[in-house]
C-alpha cells in the first residue's frame, strides 16, 4: 500500500483512509450522544453511566476515545432483562431477539429492529448481478432458530427480488452430539439436512444462489454438481473457512464455474465483506468490517489495549456502533491476522480467522 494507490474515483487511498476516519469519528459521537441521552438511550447504558468516572457525551470526541471504556463483558448479554437494551428512542418498535451460538458458554442475546436488514442491504451492494442475479431465488442452508442468520439471508434474497427457501438446522444439537462422541448420529443429522436441501434444489429451478457453511457446502457437493443444477453464486460463512478450504471450494467443489463469496459475521457485529479475490493473496480469506457500523481491531491477547502490527496475529476486538446496539471493545472468541486498508476498504481488516487459541477448552463448532 502506498499513498499513490488510487480508487476508481481518483482519490488516493491515504485520502480515503482520512475521510473514512473522519466519518467514523463523527458516527461515534452521534452513537454516544444517542445511547447516553436520557431521552433516547437504553436503560443499561444510562444506568452504567452513573458508575463511570467520566461523561461519555463530553469526553468521547473520536473513535479512539472509546478506549476510555472497559472491555464490554459478554456476561451482560447472557442474562438479565432483555428490555434494558432497548433504546428509549426506539420504544414501540417491533423487537427481535437473536442469540449467538453458545460455543463459549450460555448464548448471548441481542435485540434487533432494523439492523439485520440494513447490514444485509449494504452487503447486497457488493454482490455481482451476474453471480447473484436480481429475481433469482435462494437456498438458505445454514443455522436457523434463535440466530439472526436465517432472517438476514431471507431479507437479502428478498431485497434482491428473490424468494428464499430454507431448512431447519440446530447447530447446538450437532455440537452436543460431537461433545458426547455420538458421531454416527451427527452424520445422520447432517445427511438429513443435506437431503432437505437437495430436495429443494431439485424441485425449484429458479434457485440460483445459496448461502451455506463450509462443512455443509462440502457435504452438498459430495452429492451433486451445483453447476449442473444451475447455481451461479455461493455465499459462505463460518470460521472453518480457511485458505485451504477457499482454494478447495473455488477450484474443486464449485468447479471453477460458480462465484464464491466468503463472509465473516455474527449476531453482535453484523456482516464483514471479503476482500475481492486476487491470486496474490494465496487464497487467504481477508475480511473488512462494516465501517462505521462496526469495527474490528486485532489486539495483543496479553495486552488487549495494544493493536498488533500489520501481518501479526492477535485476538479480534469488536466495537458495534448502531442506534439499536452499542458494544465497545468486546473481545471476540476469534483470532486472526491484521491486514492494512485496501482499495475497496479504507480501514483495517482481519484475515485467516479461526477460534481464539488462548481458550483453555477448544471450541466445538458443529456444522461450521
Amino acid at each position: 500500500m502506498t499513498s499513490s494507490s488510487t480508487t476508481s474515483s481518483g482519490t488516493s487511498l491515504d485520502q480515503r483512509i482520512s475521510q473514512v476516519r473522519e466519518c467514523l469519528d463523527e458516527h461515534t459521537r452521534d452513537i454516544i450522544a444517542w445511547h447516553f441521552d436520557p431521552k433516547t438511550g437504553c436503560p443499561f447504558w444510562l444506568d452504567y453511566a452513573e458508575t463511570m468516572s467520566f461523561d461519555p457525551r463530553k469526553e468521547v470526541k473520536a473513535y479512539d476515545d472509546l478506549d476510555k471504556f472497559d472491555n464490554f463483558q459478554d456476561q451482560w448479554l447472557r442474562e438479565g432483562d432483555i428490555r434494558r437494551w432497548v433504546p428509549k428512542g426506539l420504544a414501540g418498535k417491533p423487537i427481535y431477539v437473536f442469540e449467538t451460538g453458545g460455543s463459549t458458554g450460555r448464548p448471548k442475546a441481542r435485540i434487533n429492529i432494523e439492523d439485520f436488514k440494513i447490514d444485509y442491504e449494504l452487503f447486497s451492494g457488493t454482490l455481482s448481478d451476474e453471480a447473484f442475479p436480481k429475481g433469482a431465488d435462494w437456498l438458505m442452508l445454514g443455522p436457523s432458530g434463535p440466530r439472526r442468520l436465517r432472517l438476514a439471508v431471507e431479507h437479502l434474497c428478498q431485497f434482491r427480488e428473490g424468494i428464499c427457501f430454507s431448512i431447519d438446522l440446530d447447530p447446538r444439537w450437532v455440537t452436543k452430539l460431537i461433545k458426547s462422541g455420538r458421531m454416527t448420529e451427527m452424520h445422520e443429522y447432517k445427511d438429513h439436512v443435506i437431503n432437505q436441501g437437495l430436495t429443494l434444489l431439485r424441485a425449484h429451478e429458479n434457485i440460483q444462489c445459496i448461502f451455506t457453511t463450509p462443512k455443509l457446502l462440502e457435504a452438498l457437493c459430495e452429492k451433486v454438481s451445483l453447476k449442473k443444477l444451475g447455481i451461479k453464486g455461493v455465499f459462505c460463512g463460518g470460521t472453518q473457512l480457511t485458505a485451504q478450504f477457499h482454494r478447495f471450494a473455488r477450484e474443486e467443489l464449485l468447479e471453477g464455474a460458480i462465484e464464491f463469496v466468503p463472509t465473516y459475521g455474527n449476531t453482535l457485529m453484523g456482516l464483514a465483506c471479503h476482500k475481492p479475490y486476487v491470486p496474490e493473496d494465496n487464497y487467504s480469506v481477508i475480511y473488512y468490517p462494516p465501517s462505521p457500523r462496526a469495527m474490528i481491531e486485532v489486539v495483543d491477547p496479553d495486552n488487549t489495549d495494544r493493536v498488533v502490527d500489520y501481518g501479526e496475529t492477535g485476538r479480534a476486538r469488536l466495537t458495534t456502533l448502531t442506534k439499536e446496539f452499542f458494544m465497545p471493545r468486546f473481545l471476540e472468541r476469534d483470532e486472526g491476522v491484521r491486514h492494512a486498508p485496501c482499495g475497496a476498504f479504507a480501514w483495517d481488516g482481519i484475515g485467516d480467522v479461526r477460534p481464539f487459541s488462548g481458550f483453555a477448552t477448544p471450541i466445538v463448532e458443529g456444522v461450521y
